[in-house]
Order: C-alpha cells, then structure tokens, then sequence
C-alpha cells in the first residue's frame, strides 16, 4: 500500500475467527499512528472499529516488524490473530509461505497451511511472576484473586480462569475490574475457559484495551499453556471461541498458534480526517 497524501491513508480491514483489526503499510516511511488517531479510527460509530491495529514497519533483520494498538490509544505488546493476518498479506505479497517478522515479543516465525490457514510461533510462555508482569512475587499458578486464576504472560498479560461453564460468565461485568486489579501493573488479560474434552476447551475473553473480543490468539495461547500445566489437558488443544476455532500447539520451540484469516476490504483513511486527528 502506497500513502497518498492528497486522498488519505489506506488500510485493509482483516479479521481472524472475528477478532478484527484495522492493517496500516508502514515500510519506507514514517511510522502512521499516534495514540489519538489509533483511539478515533477505533471508534465504531466515528471511526474504522477494530479490536486491534496492526501497523507493518520495515526490518533490518526480518521480512518486517509490526506494532499493535489497542482500540483505546494504548500499545498492545503482541497480538496473534493480527500477526497471522499480517503474515497472510505479505506471504501473499512475497509469494512465500513462510517468513519471519519482529514484534515487541521478539522475532517470529509464521507460515501457511496447505489448507490456507496461517499459523504463527509466538515464542515460550513467560511463567515466572515478574515476566508476565505482576507488581509482586505470588504463586502464578494460583492468583490470590476470586476463581483461583493463572498468570501467563505471551509477550502481554493474561489471567486465565477455568470455570464450569464460559458461557455464563458475564464478562462485561467481571472483566474490567481483573482487567485493572492492582496485581497487573500493566493491566491484564482475562479468560475464562471450560474443559470440553482432553484436547477441547470453551474460551471467552476481555481484552486489555479493547474490551470482550470474538477471539483473541495470544489468549488461547495462554489458555492452552495454563490448561496444559494445570493438567487438564494435552499440549495440542482446539479452543472454541465466540469468533470461531483457534488451535494451539505448546512445543520445545514455542507456542504455535494456527486458524483462519481473512480479508474484509481495502479503504483509505481521508485526509480530513487524518487532520482531525493528530
């Protein structure tokens, strides 16, 4: 995507399993987003709308790098979904099916199934306490917090609880009040997820800075590592989503996360509205 100044900013809306995200082709020029733009296009009535924002950036060391916003303003340190999406677009681009990317997480590696799907290392599970990051030393495998929760940082935090039933969980309710408890100083993550079978979990998510999301792949990524030590299940786990299906594979090299991808429309960001919103 080439930015014309004249007509504005182009973006390609993309979804995967219905977390979506807004695509910004940064490479060869000046980095596109500030806090206030990235919180005024997330706005679903005054804006695009996006779960996160994925802005491409170029690498000396990889194919790319990519940065994430959240829909409020702040910066999300990885996103799954995105990055699969991303990887798709410039796959496709390089006629490749494979790469390597740099995130704040550290440098990734991703690549297409023959079935089109795209999955993405997203590198080891941070388990100790001050990785994830809490603000003090706890047992990360039991939160001193209602549910008995699991702290397992992919690169952001999350809070992992195992319920009986995630579909009754009212996460509107619960979810921004673990999302800003005082144990997360970056404030958190939040999943519930209920076991289905050996291999099969039920999650639903509250995504720091962007609120109850389809799906969310770091999440399941979490979800699965937490299940996996809690010993509820394997190490290769489906996860049911609201958006859809996402699996996760917790490997010696990392935590694989595959689903589908997919590619909604291509806009442009007018040059008013740029203006507007510096």
């Amino acid at each position: 995507m080439e930015e014309n100044v004249t007509k504005g900013l182009p973006f390609i809306k993309m979804h995967g399993a219905g977390n979506d995200f807004v695509v910004i082709d940064s490479r060869g020029r000046e980095a596109a987003m500030t806090p206030g733009l990235a919180r005024a296009l997330g706005d679903r009535n005054r804006g695009v709308g996006f779960d996160q924002l994925a802005e491409i950036r170029s690498s000396d060391v990889a194919d790319f790098a990519l940065d994430f916003w959240n829909s409020d303003g702040t910066m999300a340190g990885a996103c799954g979904n995105a990055t699969r999406c991303v990887c798709d677009l410039v796959m496709r681009d390089l006629n490749r099916d494979s790469l390597e990317l740099v995130t704040a997480r550290g440098r990734l590696f991703a690549r297409r199934l023959a079935d089109g799907r795209v999955s993405v290392n997203m590198g080891h599970p941070q388990r100790a306490w001050d990785q994830v990051p809490l603000a003090h030393r706890v047992d990360v495998m039991h939160l001193p917090l209602a549910g008995d929760p699991v702290a397992i940082g992919m690169g952001n935090p999350h809070c992992v609880h195992f319920v009986r039933d995630a579909e009754t969980v009212d996460l509107v309710a619960i979810g921004p009040r673990i999302e800003n408890d005082p144990l997360f100083p970056q404030r958190t993550n939040v999943e519930f997820a209920s076991v289905l079978g050996p291999d099969h979990l039920r999650m639903r998510v509250w995504e720091r800075g962007a609120g109850v999301t389809l799906a969310c792949g770091s999440g399941a990524c979490a979800t699965a590592v937490a299940a996996h030590l809690r010993g509820l299940t394997g190490r290769q786990v489906v996860l049911e989503l609201d958006g859809g299906v996402l699996e996760v594979d917790w490997r010696e090299d990392g935590v694989w996360l595959t689903g589908p991808v997919a590619r909604v429309f291509d806009g442009v960001i007018s040059a008013s509205y740029l203006a507007a919103h510096p």
